[in-house]
């Protein structure tokens, strides 16, 4: 066990230091982020992407680099809703090549030179993920992450297998939606693969609690954090800090951030991982 947390070190230091060293152009460091901030109505797709249009289109002039939306923005995250079912879940389930909206989606991400974090429920496989797509400015879908940590109020879905990073012009992106937060481990897992930046939709709780994790989780990765809520926005920094916040009230955050302040010098380089082995079911 000792031996496999040792590699896992090594591995984690790898792709910390090769991001960006591949022999392509190096990482940018300034990335400007558009968060949107509005609350949707459950199970209403037409209505939600709508509102995400009208708000997408807000920023224009901006120069946003990456937008975000919530969690499940597209069916309103209705998982936890009385009236729901696992048949109405896949009802409104996006499948990944067919749907309308994932299309409309890539569309706009090209003809804004625009990378778009969008979230939605996905259909792959006759399995229904609370997911989070990425689209690239040319408008390629990088990547679908789902949530891999499912509680009582998310039974309807099924449960992601994966902590996934995806090249882009800033290094490696990571995902975490909502309850993901919760878990150090899930962060710790996306920062060891490079992610200066860590993309967060979600749907839960926003309170004094959340906005110290939040900072928390920053401060332990030494990464930016972009928590995108229906009723706040939040941006923390490598330092703990809050960069950028707003509360209430429908609209768009933009915030700029400045990836090289995202060090691996102290927290990251560190860490004992020979010591961890009960974290992983070792001694």
């Amino acid at each position: 066990m000792a031996r496999i947390l040792a590699l896992t070190a090594l591995v984690g230091t790898a792709c910390l230091a090769a991001a960006g060293q591949d022999g392509e152009a190096p990482p940018r460091t300034s990335v400007r982020l558009g968060l949107l901030r509005a609350v949707p109505e459950k199970w209403n797709l037409d209505k939600n992407f709508g509102a995400f249009l009208e708000l997408l289109d807000a920023t224009r002039g901006e120069n946003v680099d990456i937008f975000i939306t919530p969690e499940c923005w597209l069916d309103g995250y209705a998982a936890p809703a009385k009236d729901s079912t696992r048949e109405r879940i896949v009802a409104v389930a996006q499948d990944l090549n067919s749907s309308r909206y994932l299309q409309r989606v890539s569309e706009e991400a090209r003809s804004r030179s625009m990378w778009i974090c969008f979230g939605f429920t996905s259909l792959e496989n006759g399995k229904a993920y609370n997911a989070a797509g990425l689209w690239n400015a040319e408008g390629e879908r990088v990547g679908v992450y789902h949530k891999t940590h499912i509680q009582t109020h998310d039974v309807q879905f099924d449960a992601g297998e994966s902590l996934p990073v995806w090249p882009s012009a800033w290094g490696p992106l990571g995902i975490m939606i909502c309850a993901d937060r919760r878990w150090p481990e899930t962060a710790r897992v996306l920062r060891l693969q490079g992610a200066k930046l860590i993309l967060n939709p979600t749907y839960g709780f926003h309170n004094e609690l959340n906005e110290a994790m939040m900072r928390t989780r920053a401060f332990e990765n030494q990464c930016f954090i972009a928590f995108a809520h229906p009723e706040e926005s939040l941006v923390t920094g490598p330092k703990g800090e809050i960069v950028a916040q707003k509360k209430g009230s429908r609209g768009v955050l933009i915030c700029d951030i400045d990836l090289s302040r995202a060090t691996d010098d102290n927290h990251l380089k560190d860490r004992r991982p020979e010591l961890y082995g009960v974290i992983v079911g070792g001694e």
